[in-house]
């Protein structure tokens, strides 16, 4: 790796995680699956410093889900970027209808809470939406994530404008001490991975029921494409080893 990295490399004993760590290191695509308590999902995640449009296309194509760049939470801080549900509460004092519609607790079938923070266009872009331009934004935010935790104080509405067409989500404080969903995974692999810890996550969704992808279904497409395929309990069990080691 250059020496622009974040963090130190780590070697696992779980070969898996070893073969997804290369791969993420190599700015390939990998597969996450949360659990079967939490979401159920399998995601397609990929560095945002790696992303090229032919990776949109392909999330968008055969994953099918939300598009979602993922941030440290170090970095989150640093960005001053807003929990959504946050914005919406405050904004609520000046509006019943958003005070209705304001995430509550107990709202979420899964979590305790969302990680969604603003959705955001490279300045840069037109419409934002095309797979070029929709790339252009999410190797931005790994570019400016990579930069404000290597010391650069940039200010993110130099560079992004919202509202826009890629989501970001804040990964939790405490990461997976907290909460363990694909937001925090995805992050806690690139720690470990020692790459920048923005890291695109795309649902996979079944194309005849509309769902999300079964679990075996999942694994299946990666064996077809070459794909590294994780479970969160893998993913929590060797960052807690890296954390102590």
């Amino acid at each position: 790796m250059s020496g622009s990295t974040v963090y130190d490399c780590f070697t696992y004993r779980n070969e898996n995680i070893n073969l997804a760590l290369e791969a993420l290191r190599a700015g390939n695509m990998i597969q996450i699956y949360d659990s079967d308590s939490r979401e159920g999902e399998t995601d397609l995640v990929i560095p945002a410093k790696a992303v090229t449009c032919k990776d949109v296309k392909w999330m968008r194509k055969d994953a099918g889900g939300l598009i979602c760049v993922a941030v440290d939470p170090v970095a989150s801080k640093q960005l001053r970027l807003p929990f959504m549900a946050e914005l919406v509460r405050e904004a609520s004092k000046n509006s019943d209808v958003l005070g209705e519609v304001a995430e509550k607790d107990g709202d979420l079938k899964y979590d305790s809470h969302s990680s969604f923070s603003l959705w955001v266009n490279h300045r840069d872009t037109r419409t934002g939406i095309p797979d070029d331009e929709r790339a252009l934004t999410i190797r931005k935010i790994g570019e400016i994530t990579e930069k404000n935790l290597s010391g650069d104080n940039i200010h993110f509405g130099e560079e992004f404008r919202t509202p826009g067409h890629v989501a970001l989500l804040r990964a939790a404080e405490g990461l997976l001490d907290e909460r363990k969903g694909q937001t925090e995974l995805s992050v806690a692999l690139a720690r470990m991975a020692g790459i920048t810890p923005a890291m695109v996550v795309c649902e996979m969704l079944d194309d005849y029921n509309g769902k999300a992808l079964s679990k075996e279904n999942a694994k299946e497409y990666g064996k077809e494409h070459g794909l590294i395929f994780l479970e969160g309990q893998e993913i929590l069990e060797a960052y807690m080893t890296w954390v102590g080691s």
